[in-house]
């Protein structure tokens, strides 16, 4: 018995203060359509927005093909590529 109640996890909790009267309606509706509480919906905006952020590209390159991806992404073509030139010279 001893070593099962020391593997239970703790749970933390918050507490939302100034939430304006519009925002708690909108979650309670949302809640209502998912058939949760409002809290066990909160917590499910929280798990989700912090999943995302946990998985954003590092780099501006990657973070454009993402977004075009669904679109069927950007074929540029390149112009093709001369020869390099030589530096200028500089003035005696």
């Amino acid at each position: 018995m001893q070593s099962l109640i020391a593997r239970v996890t703790r749970m933390a909790s918050i507490t939302i203060r100034n939430l304006d009267e519009q925002t708690k309606a909108r979650l309670r509706v949302r809640a209502a359509h998912r058939r949760r509480s409002m809290e066990d919906e909160a917590r499910n905006i929280l798990r989700a927005a912090l999943a995302a952020e946990a998985i954003m590209p590092a780099s501006l390159g990657e973070s454009i093909r993402r977004r075009f991806r669904p679109l069927g992404g950007v074929e540029l073509r390149l112009p093709p590529r001369g020869p390099m030139r030589e530096p200028p010279k500089p003035a005696k």
